[in-house]
């Protein structure tokens, strides 16, 4: 990748480290802190909205790739207008809880502009052909997107594990299209990505000194999404690729989400009944769970990934024999299970 492209990620990686620290300050200053209750997963009052930080290092860098001329048009406004609307609505929620109603149409909006934007949802590979979908393509594709920034939201509830997880989507993600002759575009504005991310790992790290709020967690969702619909555009089969990459949120939320549908709860309700957040609570600490799903990342899903992107006749036997332990571990860790008064 070309000197002036690592140049910018390093400056986003600073502007986002920087931005992290004013954040924390201003809402130590203004007391805009995170007080534990009965449904949260830490026990002392914490700075919430360092997401905001992310969000303003990573358009920085877009621009400014943009202004190499090493990102198009195309995929700048769906990343920065989708994704601004995106941490707007969730900057809000932060400070005073929104009607569910207006953040579901808010991302509902973004999903439709960034895959209008983009061109909607390509070929996608399927064995040993590659399947046009048509206008269904787009449908799939807001789905998929709107899930994705609700499942980042929903993941996001120990310290250090939605930051992490970017991190290794997208620079993951990026470094597969680079070793399959792709185009750099995709991959250097996941770079970017990748790097805005890290700048605000190290302050929400166990223990965390600031959470990273809604506004970060739903334009993290957003982001990846974009992003996985842009590498499909390059190679039909990176909508598998990225999809295994993501694989640890994906299958725990969505085991979560279905078991606590069938039992009649309403998904909207915040609860405790993630895998990740009954792990931490059995092991007393959310270091060991945060390890744990980047090693289930760097040891399992990142070599799966590597096999889909190389050999794509067999991409979704790949992601199903990756995604079927994973649905296991989930469902025996507890993703779902209904909590008690006690627990």
């Amino acid at each position: 990748m070309p000197v002036e492209l690592v140049f910018v990620a390093a400056a986003t990686l600073f502007a986002s480290a920087t931005l992290t620290l004013a954040v924390r300050r201003a809402a130590l200053a203004r007391g805009l802190l995170d007080v534990p209750n009965a449904r949260s997963s830490h026990s002392v009052p914490t700075p919430r909205g360092g997401g905001l930080a992310i969000v303003l290092a990573a358009t920085g860098g877009f621009l400014a790739l943009y202004a190499l001329h090493a990102l198009p048009t195309r995929l700048l406004v769906a990343l920065c207008g989708g994704g601004i609307a995106v941490a707007a609505v969730g900057f809000v929620d932060d400070r005073g809880e929104l009607p569910a109603r207006i953040r579901i149409a808010v991302h509902i909006a973004a999903a439709i502009w960034a895959v209008i934007w983009l061109g909607g949802l390509p070929a996608l590979r399927t064995g040993s052909s590659v399947m046009e979908l048509g206008w269904t393509g787009y449908v799939l594709a807001v789905l998929g997107v709107v899930w994705t920034l609700n499942l980042f939201n929903f993941m996001d509830g120990i310290d250090g594990i939605a930051a992490s997880e970017a991190i290794i989507v997208s620079a993951g993600g990026g470094s597969l299209m680079l070793s399959a002759g792709l185009s750099p575009q995709v991959p250097a504005a996941a770079l970017v990505f990748a790097a805005a991310c890290s700048g605000f790992l190290p302050w929400n790290w166990p223990r965390a000194r600031i959470f990273m709020g809604d506004v970060g967690s739903g334009y993290l969702g957003y982001t990846i999404a974009v992003l996985a619909i842009a590498a499909t555009r390059d190679s039909p089969v990176f909508a598998w690729v990225w999809l295994l990459l993501g694989g640890a949120f994906f299958v725990d939320a969505t085991v979560t989400l279905a078991r606590r549908i069938l039992r009649g709860e309403q998904p909207h309700v915040a609860h405790r009944s993630h895998a990740y957040q009954w792990l931490a609570r059995r092991w007393g600490s959310h270091r060991p769970v945060t390890l744990a799903v980047i090693a289930v990342n760097m040891l399992w899903l990142l070599p799966s990934a590597w096999l889909a992107a190389n050999y794509p006749p067999f991409a979704l036997w790949i992601l199903a024999g990756a995604f079927a332990p994973l649905i296991i571990v989930a469902i025996a860790a507890g993703a779902g299970r209904q909590e008690r008064p006690a627990q």
